[in-house]
């Protein structure tokens, strides 16, 4: 099963995580979060109970295109077109464009594990 590890830190915290790689200070380990929230509210706003019906209507009918989903999901197209987006930075949906605008969205994980402390 592929699993997205997701993990909670503030803007500082990431931007200092990434100036230290970029720097070759610290090495992510193989387990560490691959995506990152500034807040548990931004992780849970994104994967929202409508969203997460939305995720395995993806996984489960592998539609051609948005406009097939957005048929079968009653959304419109350009709602679900920024929603499908926004998954797609965090990487929760990958959005293949194909021939004349024609977008295929695909979901790569089964599961998304969350990692936060709870402390500094």
């Amino acid at each position: 099963m592929k699993t997205l590890k997701v993990g909670i830190a503030s803007y500082e915290d990431m931007k200092a995580r990434t100036m230290a790689i970029a720097r070759g200070e610290l090495h992510p380990r193989p387990g560490d979060p691959k995506v990152w929230f500034t807040s548990p509210e931004s992780f849970a706003k994104l994967l929202s109970n409508r969203n997460r019906a939305l995720l395995a209507q993806i996984a489960d009918t592998h539609p051609e295109s948005l406009h097939e989903l957005a048929a079968t999901t009653g959304r419109t197209p350009g709602n679900l077109s920024r929603t499908l987006k926004t998954m797609e930075r965090y990487g929760l949906v990958r959005l293949h464009r194909g021939e004349r605008g024609k977008v295929r969205p695909e979901v790569p994980y089964q599961e998304v594990r969350l990692e936060m402390r709870l402390a500094s």
